[in-house]
């Protein structure tokens, strides 16, 4: 089995054991973020607007909240014809919202917090294990430190999606490389119900359940090749009361992980799927009615030529060719870090995962300031820097996360009080 296979699982500690092995990688992000929230209340407070606010009752917060207090059906009609519907913003958050409202004195604001918070230590830590279970337990932390000091992390402490996403998807990814099938289904599935690019998690399960399968049936030809001559046919004596051939080699076709592994494949699909064609019954056109809305919110994929002519228009002018020259560079980072992956063979999973995600980050075309969050649950393009960093001495490692972090503090702070994420 090679790096790219979905490794064997290793024995597992108890669950109390688990959390003590991921905890410097949690308090470290915890720190992170608590940073961040400071420098965005001291900064917002100068300027006279409130940090919380920022946090969870504007932008897309605004619709998550709407969705969870009045349902869908809300949209917005622009003076140039856009029609922008709530119908855009998949529906786990704002059920999650709506439940915590109805449990507790929370307002949907406050419960959208809560649930962001919590979902950014639970992503926090289905990266730390990703991370461990392929490189080992000090990449797992810088893994998670780094994604804490994201120039974006901000948004990992903010009333949207993208927390609940990356730790259904992180936790998910970890299931499939320890072969817990359905678990990574059943996660791909909710991963689908909370944001389009749930998509790459579904794509994660779909490649790995094929190289398993491709991988079981190569074992049961050739257990098939080293027995008798004859034609293989299906027993029931082999050990264990596991079906066999009469070569002796396992019936993949009728082994109980290969029924799990089916299962996770045909579970995995149904939540982005299921709300794909919910709206497209609720807009009365069909399978392809979500993709109306999103034409409504001039989004869609074009394989990158928008975003393409948006860089090319920076260079119109000197000012802006500078940030023409940022876009180019942060561009040709994420592909350089893809390539990297690719070469040190992480595991196939994570190679799609971040593929797809990356192409719909990239390919978008709409939208392009939105760009580096919508990256942000693209985890595994850290898991390179990571491994460089847990392999530096501990003192020039906290220097560094220690600078990255200011740094991301106080980005943080001045996006929110200026442009902020659409």
């Amino acid at each position: 089995m090679t790096d790219l296979a979905t490794r064997a699982a290793p024995p597992r500690a108890p669950r109390d054991g688990a959390l003590r092995r991921a905890a410097p990688a949690l308090l470290g992000y915890a720190a992170v973020r608590a940073l961040g929230l400071v420098v965005l209340a001291v900064w917002s407070s100068a300027r006279g607007k409130s940090a919380y606010t920022l946090l969870t009752a504007r932008w897309d917060a605004l619709w998550y909240t709407r969705v969870a207090d009045l349902g869908y059906g809300y949209e917005v009609r622009l003076p140039n014809g856009d029609v922008h519907s709530n119908l855009a913003f998949f529906p786990l958050l704002p059920w999650l919202e709506r439940l915590l409202h109805a449990a507790t004195p929370l307002s949907y604001a406050d419960a959208g917090f809560a649930v962001a918070l919590l979902a950014s230590l639970a992503a926090a830590w289905g990266i730390f294990a990703v991370a461990d279970h392929v490189y080992g337990r000090g990449a797992g932390i810088c893994a998670v430190l780094l994604w804490a000091v994201l120039p974006v992390g901000i948004v990992q402490s903010m009333a949207y999606s993208e927390s609940l996403f990356t730790a259904l998807a992180a936790w998910s990814l970890y299931a499939i490389l320890t072969g817990r099938w359905l678990t990574a289904g059943t996660l791909a599935a909710l991963a689908g119900l909370t944001r389009p690019v749930g998509l790459a998690v579904v794509a994660a399960v779909w490649a790995a359940g094929a190289a398993s399968f491709g991988r079981e049936r190569s074992t049961a030809d050739a257990g098939a090749a080293r027995g008798d001559e004859r034609a293989p046919t299906p027993s029931a004596d082999g050990p264990s009361g596991r079906a066999t051939t009469s070569g002796g080699a396992p019936d993949a076709s009728r082994a109980p992980g290969t029924a799990r592994l089916a299962a996770a494949m045909l579970v995995a699909p149904l939540g982005a799927a299921g709300y794909v064609l919910w709206v497209g019954h609720r807009t009365g056109k069909g399978p392809l009615g979500y993709l109306d809305v999103q034409a409504g919110w001039r989004n869609g994929f074009d394989g990158g030529a928008a975003f393409a002519r948006f860089v090319a228009d920076k260079f119109t002018s000197f000012p802006s060719a500078l940030a023409g020259v940022g876009l180019i560079a942060g561009v040709a980072l994420v592909v350089w870090l893809y390539v990297v992956c690719v070469r040190q063979r992480q595991p196939l999973p994570l190679l799609v995962y971040a593929g797809v995600v990356t192409a719909l980050a990239l390919c978008a075309s709409s939208y392009f300031g939105s760009k580096p969050r919508l990256l942000l649950p693209a985890f595994p393009l850290l898991l390179p820097p990571a491994l460089a960093l847990a392999r530096l001495r501990a003192s020039r490692s906290a220097l560094v996360v220690g600078g990255a972090a200011v740094a991301s503090a106080v980005y943080g702070a001045f996006w929110l009080n200026g442009s902020g994420p659409p």
